[in-house]
């Protein structure tokens, strides 16, 4: 662990543009203001005409009023969390507990085996101790289709999870990745790339 056990595991920082909310909520506050005193200092009579519109009126008012100032509770020093995950696995590695994920999918033309797989592949490759990780797969149906797409995917798997953790991919639900996926970035990344899209196939044929 050595010097990453203490550093913090997320960051805290001001949202940029706050003097400027503050004036701007400010003027709002007293503009709230001057309209209660306005409807306070000329309310009616009680045999005048529109007493009680100006009534109701007023109290819709200090309703308004008191859920705006609940309001700017919230957003009159908002901030913003940043957390490092890489911290977290370094610092709490041995002390993660297990975790088991179930996927569960009951027919194949509403849940077609591809969008099952790749959901039990993005989680598969979780950034997490494989050891303490187990994926199970329920399938209600019964369905031979999602059985063997299972079956390709074990063997997709052992090229698909070293490439999501050798180049830190995102995302990792293949589907997803290939879609949005960039050019190579350098000889080897493509041939190692180029290795793993032939299993990819018998998936997309189910």
């Amino acid at each position: 662990m050595g010097k990453d056990e203490y550093f913090p595991l997320f960051e805290t920082k001001q949202a940029k543009g706050r003097l400027v909310y503050r004036v701007f909520a400010t003027s709002i506050f007293v503009a709230i203001c001057v309209i209660l005193i306005y409807r306070g200092a000329y309310l009616p009579n009680k045999n005048g005409e529109g007493r009680l519109g100006w009534v109701l009126l007023f109290m819709a008012e200090i309703w308004f009023t008191f859920y705006w100032i609940l309001s700017q509770l919230l957003r009159w020093n908002c901030i913003y969390r940043y957390s490092f995950k890489d911290r977290l696995s370094k610092r709490y590695e041995n002390d993660l507990p297990k975790v088991d994920i179930f996927v569960c999918t009951a027919d194949p033309l509403i849940e077609p085996p591809l969008m099952v797989i790749n959901t039990v592949l993005s989680v598969l490759a979780y950034d997490y101790p494989p050891e303490k990780l187990s994926i199970y797969l329920s399938d209600d149906g019964g369905s031979v289709f999602t059985f063997y797409a299972l079956f390709e995917a074990s063997h997709f798997s052992k090229n698909w999870l070293p490439y999501c953790k050798k180049y830190k991919v995102e995302p990792r639900s293949p589907a997803a990745y290939f879609r949005s996926m960039p050019k190579p970035f350098d000889a080897t990344h493509s041939s190692h790339l180029a290795s793993i899209k032939v299993p990819l196939l018998c998936i997309f044929k189910v």
